[in-house]
C-alpha cells in the first residue's frame, strides 16, 4: 500500500461522493446537507476558499477529508471519511495532519467540527490532535450531537 493524499479535482467528484455516502450511510447519518455539499463541492467547499484532500491508493480514491471556510480564521473540517478497506492503516491520520498543516498555512486561528458520538475512533482520533469538546450550537446537521474546535497557536 502506498498512500498519496492530493489535492480534489472535478474528475474526483464521483468518487468523493461515494465514499462519503458510503461512510454517513453505515452509520445512518446521511443528511440533505451532506449531499448538497457531496453534489456540489466547488460551490460550498472550494470557491469560498476551502480545500479537499484525497486519499488515493493505486488511483482508486480510499479517503478524504476538507476544510471549509466558516469565515475569517475559521475552517471547518468536513467530509473526512476512509473506506472500510483501508481503515486502521494510518489515513485518517494523514488527512487530518494535512488538513491541520493547511489551515496553519491560511493562517486559520481555529478548526471546527461537528459529528456523532457514534464514531469514536473519530472522535478519538480528534482529541488526540487536541480538539476539545464545547457545546454544540450552530450546527448545519440535524444528527451532529459533538461539536470540536482545535485552537491553533503558532
Amino acid at each position: 500500500m502506498r498512500i498519496e493524499i492530493i489535492e480534489f479535482e472535478n474528475r474526483h467528484q464521483a468518487s468523493f461522493k461515494t465514499l462519503n455516502v458510503a461512510w454517513l450511510d453505515q452509520y445512518s447519518l446521511l443528511e440533505s446537507h451532506d449531499l448538497q455539499i457531496l453534489d456540489n463541492p466547488q460551490k460550498y467547499i472550494l470557491q469560498n476558499g476551502g480545500v479537499i484532500y484525497l486519499a488515493v491508493d493505486a488511483n482508486e480514491v480510499v479517503g478524504s477529508a476538507a476544510l471549509m471556510k466558516e469565515h475569517q480564521g475559521v475552517y471547518e473540517l468536513v467530509k473526512m471519511a476512509v473506506a472500510p478497506s483501508h481503515q486502521k492503516r494510518g489515513i485518517s491520520k494523514l488527512l487530518l495532519e494535512k488538513c491541520v498543516n493547511k489551515a496553519r498555512e491560511l493562517h486559520a486561528v481555529k478548526i471546527i467540527l461537528f459529528s456523532n458520538h457514534q464514531l469514536k475512533a473519530a472522535l478519538a482520533l480528534y482529541e488526540k490532535y487536541g480538539f476539545q469538546h464545547v457545546p454544540v450550537a450552530d450546527s448545519p446537521f440535524v444528527t451532529a450531537d459533538v461539536r470540536m474546535e482545535l485552537v491553533l497557536e503558532y
